[in-house]
Order: structure tokens, then C-alpha cells, then sequence
């Protein structure tokens, strides 16, 4: 399953995932000089952005709010180490924490959909990475 995400600005989403989160542009569409549609990929993952005309025969609007109830959880083999990289690149993110026997940690795209990280652990359930931090203890994989 490839998720496929209609974005309202094209190249603030591109500057996020691309530049922010790592992803590579794997294909595009581009239709009277603008990139409108790509899919992204980064390691096994992928999605689909699509930012849709504003009027014509293919127009489609979407609330503000599309984004609300959808999230996106992508496995990982190191989440606490990507989340490390997302900050070095200047990506808020929530603070990784042990949940279901996994780091996670959740960031939120432009265009309001969650996107959250995981990894397994055997770290314990509620252990936040400032915990580890704090006993100077590097965080269980």
C-alpha cells in the first residue's frame, strides 16, 4: 500500500519530506511547468503527494483540516536514531517514547496528517528518551 496525500502546497511538502524527513523524489508529473503529483521513497517506504489545481475541469478543494484522524506509522529500524536526524535537520518532533513495546515519536506535515516513527525495544513501557538521557543510559534497540 502506497499512501497518497492530496497537499495544499507543493513545495513546502516537498521541503518537508525531502529535505526535512530524507525522502527521494521517485517519479513525477508535472502539467504546464508545475510539479503536481510525485511519489517519494525512503528505504521501503513510500507515498504519493499530489497538490490539486484550484480550478478547471480536474479542480478538487479539500477543508483545512484534511489531515485530522489520519495517521501514517512507518516501521523503522532505529527510530530513536531518526529522530535524532529529523532534529539535526531542524524538525519538530515529539519526544520518543516507549509505547507497545516500541520507540515512537510523531512529527506532523504541513498539511496536518501524522506521521509517526516506531521501532521495536526492549526498553520499558512509559520510558521517554529524556529518561535514558537523564541515567545516561544510550536507549535499548
Amino acid at each position: 500500500m502506497v499512501p497518497f496525500l492530496a497537499v495544499a502546497d507543493m513545495q513546502a511538502s516537498l521541503s518537508f519530506y525531502v529535505d526535512g524527513l530524507g525522502f527521494e523524489v521517485t517519479q513525477r508529473w508535472e502539467k504546464d511547468g508545475v510539479l503536481r503529483w510525485c511519489r517519494l521513497e525512503h528505504g521501503q517506504a513510500a507515498l504519493m503527494l499530489q497538490q490539486y489545481r484550484d480550478e478547471g475541469s480536474d479542480a478538487r478543494q479539500f477543508s483545512d483540516s484534511k489531515g485530522e484522524g489520519v495517521i501514517l506509522a512507518f516501521f523503522c529500524q532505529e527510530a530513536v536514531a531518526y529522530y535524532e536526524e529529523l532534529r539535526q535537520r531542524g524538525i519538530h518532533a515529539d519526544e520518543p517514547a516507549v509505547s507497545n513495546r516500541m520507540w515512537n515519536f510523531a512529527v506532523t506535515d504541513p498539511d496536518g496528517f501524522c506521521l509517526e516513527f516506531e521501532s521495536y525495544t526492549d526498553a520499558t513501557e512509559g520510558t521517554t528518551l529524556s529518561q535514558m538521557v537523564d541515567r545516561a543510559e544510550p536507549p535499548p534497540r
